[in-house]
């Protein structure tokens, strides 16, 4: 099902102009402690997940510090692309969470070829999304904006089923919602 939108390229094309909206928009706000301007200060990353070359877009992430001397604190807008501190891409985490489903050596080994990810990794992430996730202020706040409630066992695919359209369109709608985790802005 979402096996082409690993090496889509376009897609992750997708994934940071929204970033560069979102980022555009919290510099046009300015700084939320003293509504300073706001100055361009992203920071290196090195993205893992997606197959080819993502070019240099994804080398950083972007970040915004303020302008005003005695403040100058950094804020970072929530992103699509990154899931906060995590090295591989928060399309990555979703897609592989969602489609494992319970780690049998044989998906294991099929997440590994699609993203590089290991069988480790890909229990972890399934522990956060069941256990921290879904225990998070966030999903608390949130899970209740849904018309048909979610199966919090099937955590991220029933979020992703939640949203209308290809899985493409779900996917980037549930990086969208999730979004406010990537940062601690």
């Amino acid at each position: 099902m979402w096996h082409g939108i690993g090496g889509d390229a376009s897609f992750f094309d997708l994934l940071y102009r929204m970033d560069g909206e979102i980022a555009a928009q919290a510099r046009a706000a300015g700084c939320p402690h003293c509504g300073a301007a706001l100055h361009s200060a992203r920071y290196p990353r090195k993205p893992r997940g997606a197959a080819g070359n993502l070019g240099t877009a994804y080398e950083s992430r972007l970040s915004l510090c303020c302008a005003a001397e005695g403040c100058r604190r950094r804020m970072t807008p929530p992103s699509l692309r990154f899931l906060g501190r995590r090295v591989y891409l928060g399309a990555v985490v979703v897609m592989a969470a969602a489609l494992q489903q319970g780690v049998t050596p044989v998906r294991a080994g099929r997440l590994r070829d699609l993203f590089g990810v290991s069988h480790r990794t890909l229990v972890r992430w399934r522990r956060w999304w069941l256990e921290c996730f879904a225990s998070s202020g966030f999903w608390k706040a949130a899970r209740g904006s849904f018309a048909d409630p979610v199966v919090e066992d099937l955590l991220p695919a029933s979020v992703v089923e939640r949203f209308a359209g290809a899985p493409r369109e779900g996917l980037v709608a549930t990086l969208r919602f999730i979004s406010p985790l990537s940062t601690t802005s």
